[in-house]
């Protein structure tokens, strides 16, 4: 059996947190593929290393003052070096650092570097080998990332290697120059390993016992969700819930090897199982709830709509010409309606509405701002007849006005709208008819 586990920043953020992780590691033998962040905050006053090399390498670079940056990034290493009693020197590097920061290497080559020296300290702790992601995973010039090379490449380079420490978050382009992946991107480094050394399982240890039905910060002390497929998860990650980088799906999901979410700090917690598929059954009919603010619908009538071949067409063109992409697009017989992020169609209104009126001459144009949209996600709910009359009735109980309902064709999830101020009240009463009422 292989493992590849990956470990977030709250997880590499001290020398005690170190000292977890390696417990765990050394507690199953299938662990054999390590992917570490670069240490993350310690407390709510601290700084995430990545940060500081930004602020180091713009100082550097801008010829301003940034040796007591790079001093406190050091101090950082150097404790965790010291709380494991390890005998190594990273003077060597520290100094390659500063000499390409002022040759102004890039902020990709600044920032990646957190990754790597971790990637380090872990490889010298655990006495596996240390792979530079630089030499393993590989962007093209324009900075996409180049997936089959990689995957060949990486999958010939740890095919007769027991056990790696490969640094997350950063790859090469073709003339060695440094590249991320975008923030949290440690994720998607470890979902590219599991898919290279076809794993049996990609654990990703974070400081959360796994995905949660519902926001904490809205609903205190949700449920853990045990099991959830790729498509459920994506919806709701689409709708704002994060735990995982959504780009790491794709490398495992077409190898179909799960990916679990483990707590660093409660590592007896099963976590949250992600699949592809599962005969599981649900423990709820919902499996989460997702939500984001800030949008804005625009109403249109016109009388025999639905008649007029092109009417949807060049309506969204409208949209497509000032650049705001659509969120939702609910119709009737004579009516269709879009919704868009307020922040993106604000500064565009005017124009928009005066190009429908060229475009599909309706009858009535409407707006209305401040929404929110939910999502209600769950495989459980194609079997379960009943859902979205549960949904109204919650809403409807804590005096919440629907504004929009849109359910997809695979009944995998159901996107309400409602204003701004009823965002949480929504949430509060779905998750009460749905999880507290089913325990």
């Amino acid at each position: 059996m292989k493992k590849v586990v990956k470990f977030g920043g709250s997880s590499l953020a001290s020398a005690k947190q170190f000292k977890k992780v390696g417990d765990i590691i050394r507690a199953d033998k299938s662990r054999r593929f390590v992917v570490p962040s670069a240490p993350g905050k310690r407390n709510d006053k601290d700084e995430k290393v990545t940060d500081l090399l930004y602020q180091c390498y713009d100082a550097a670079s801008d010829g301003k003052s940034y040796k007591k940056i790079l001093e406190k990034i050091e101090e950082r290493y150097m404790e965790i070096i010291d709380g494991l009693g390890l005998n190594l020197n990273l003077d060597h590097e520290f100094a390659a650092i500063e000499e390409n920061f002022l040759k102004k290497a890039g902020r990709d080559y600044a920032a990646s570097r957190g990754e790597y020296l971790n990637g380090m300290i872990m490889a010298e702790y655990l006495g596996y080998e240390f792979i530079d992601a630089a030499s393993v995973i590989f962007f093209d010039a324009d900075g996409s990332f180049e997936a089959e090379l990689t995957d060949q490449e990486l999958g010939e380079r740890l095919e007769h290697v027991e056990n790696a420490v490969i640094p997350g978050f950063y790859g090469s382009r073709h003339d060695g120059t440094i590249k991320t992946f975008s923030r949290g991107g440690s994720d998607v480094t470890g979902s590219i390993v599991a898919k290279a050394i076809h794993a049996d399982m990609y654990e990703n240890w974070t400081d959360v016992s796994g995905f949660l039905v519902a926001d904490p910060r809205i609903i205190k002390n949700p449920e853990v969700i045990e099991t959830i497929t790729y498509r459920e998860l994506r919806e709701l990650a689409y709708m704002g819930a994060s735990v995982l980088h959504e780009d790491a799906i794709f490398p495992v999901r077409k190898e179909g090897i799960p990916i679990n979410i483990r707590n660093t700090n409660k590592p007896e917690d099963k976590g949250t199982l992600i699949v592809e598929s599962t005969c599981r059954k649900p423990h709820y009919t919902i499996t989460g709830i997702a939500g984001k603010k800030g949008f804005c619908s625009i109403n249109i009538e016109k009388a025999m709509m639905n008649a007029e071949v092109g009417f949807g067409r060049k309506v969204l063109e409208v949209f497509e010409k000032y650049g705001i992409s659509f969120e939702h697009m609910p119709s009737g017989i004579d009516t269709m309606t879009v919704f868009v992020h307020q922040s993106e169609f604000e500064e565009y209104e005017q124009s928009v509405i005066a190009g429908i009126h060229r475009a599909v001459e309706p009858d009535f144009v409407e707006m209305e701002s401040d929404l929110a949209l939910i999502a209600v996600v769950g495989r459980g709910m194609k079997a379960t007849r009943g859902t979205a009359g549960r949904i109204f009735s919650a809403l409807a109980h804590s005096r919440v006005n629907v504004k929009m309902i849109d359910q997809g064709s695979s009944e995998l999830n159901i996107i309400i709208g409602v204003k701004n101020a009823d965002f949480e009240e929504a949430i509060k009463a779905i998750y009460d008819i749905f999880i507290m009422t089913e325990v």
